[in-house]
């Protein structure tokens, strides 16, 4: 599973449309379609119900979202843990 995808289907949910998941993931709104429906294929479900003024979660997005955040806040804490400028300064005195 990609996990940006997991990300850009957080974000699209939170905002409820997927311009402005978009704009603030950096990508093209294409960019963030093919990777909600990639997302979709993985999952066999359906997570948005395309309207008129955006993107409303399905009843197997809405089971899927917490456990997508989870996902997200894991790899953010995963990427931090091992980024040498987030680790604790260590100083030795002799």
């Amino acid at each position: 599973m990609d996990t940006e995808a997991v990300r850009t289907f957080v974000r699209a949910s939170e905002l409820g449309q997927l311009g402005h998941a978009a704009d603030e993931l950096g990508v093209t709104q294409q960019a963030v379609s093919k990777r909600i429906a990639a997302l979709e294929r993985v999952l066999g479900v359906r997570l948005f119900t395309r309207t008129a003024r955006g993107v409303e979660l399905t009843l197997d997005g809405q089971a899927f979202l917490p456990h997508a955040r989870n996902i997200v806040t894991g790899v953010d804490r995963a990427v931090t843990a091992v980024r040498p400028d987030s680790r604790a300064l260590r100083i030795d005195v002799l």
